[in-house]
């Protein structure tokens, strides 16, 4: 088992509340983009169901891996879609990079900044200076995305980490979704500089624990919930941590997604969006291999190879699609062997999903 895998990997199925999530936890940790919005314009919805959350006595905190803007330009650009957020209540990659960096170099110690201004503010708040040449011998690199981001600061960058420079970067995300598709993320710049010198950067965004353990600090969470849109980042992060999540379907992840995740990736609730903190949570019931939750009931159907996953009932789909996930995640599933396409996506039509 790795480390990844160890914190959720008896978790055999979605968790129940009988009370709505926004009083149950005290402060959701939200991602943003796929969550709050998506592209330049907020979620259907988003708005209303956070101030409901935020009216019920939940506190909100906007957790990112973008490190390219400030906080408060990230705050202002929430409220611009009727959220109203203070730049403290953003918590960003940039912000646990820079304390990352704080925690290991002396006050003052020169740190080339591959990245944008919201990089280079982060770097500065922690006591750090910020550089953009080699020959002022930094103590590290650190590198966000920026979408100016030029080859000769790139070139730099590379001399430092060459010459013995810590190389730190703010998020490992390959790729990063936009209104056009899915473009190079931070994750596939810094190959430019871990391909030319050798060394592989540590990063501090999701799914690594500096942004999360940065966003309790920031936040002052005792019962903090992670609500996000992506398995690989914000599911896992919370995985990692040992904290609730809630997976929305409002950006990345789609349903057979869901259904396949492997165990270090798998959220404690469902929701199609994130009018999922006002109400409660169904639970599911297993017995004999049969799942039932709300009207409906998921089990398999044959044997071995040829197994397939069966769908049955009526209500909410995300009633079925807790009972499927409870199916698909059964320790005790036909041969045991890692779940494919094509045993779940029949089961899917079922939900119309």
């Amino acid at each position: 088992m790795t480390e990844r895998e160890g914190a959720w990997a008896r978790q055999t199925t979605l968790r129940g509340s009988g009370e709505p999530l926004a009083d149950r936890y005290d402060v959701a940790l939200l991602d943003l983009d796929g969550v709050v919005y998506l592209g330049g314009s907020a979620i259907p919805g988003a708005a209303e169901a956070l101030a409901k959350a935020a009216a019920s006595g939940m506190r909100l905190a906007f957790v990112t891996n973008n490190a390219s803007r400030t906080p408060s330009a990230i705050a202002a650009q929430l409220a611009g879609y009727g959220i109203p957020a203070q730049a403290a209540d953003v918590i960003t990659s940039a912000q646990a990079a820079a304390r990352l960096l704080a925690e290991r170099l002396p006050a003052g110690a020169p740190v080339l900044v591959v990245g944008g201004i919201g990089l280079r503010a982060a770097v500065r708040e922690r006591g750090l200076r910020p550089v953009t040449v080699a020959s002022e011998r930094p103590a590290a690199v650190v590198q966000g995305y920026a979408p100016g981001l030029s080859y000769s600061l790139l070139a730099e960058g590379g001399l430092a980490v060459a010459a013995g420079a810590w190389f730190v970067g703010t998020n490992g995300d390959i790729t990063l979704p936009t209104s056009r598709g899915r473009q190079p993320g931070n994750g596939a710049l810094c190959q430019v500089i871990a391909t030319a010198t050798g060394q592989r950067p540590q990063f501090a965004g999701k799914p690594e624990p500096p942004l999360h353990a940065e966003a309790v600090a920031r936040s002052g969470a005792q019962r903090p919930l992670v609500v996000g849109d992506r398995l690989d980042t914000d599911i896992e992060s919370a995985a990692r941590a040992g904290t609730p999540s809630l997976l929305v379907l409002t950006g990345v992840t789609s349903p057979l997604g869901l259904v396949l995740a492997p165990p270090h990736q798998r959220p404690s609730y469902l929701s199609e969006g994130l009018d999922g903190l006002l109400v409660a949570h169904p639970a599911v019931a297993g017995e004999g291999g049969r799942f039932r939750c709300g009207g409906w009931q998921a089990c398999w159907a044959g044997e071995g190879s040829a197994a397939r996953l069966a769908l049955d009932g009526s209500g909410e789909r995300a009633d079925g699609l807790r009972a499927l996930c409870a199916a698909a995640w059964w320790d005790g599933r036909p041969g045991g062997e890692p779940l494919v396409e094509t045993a779940v996506r029949a089961a899917l039509q079922t939900l119309d999903l």
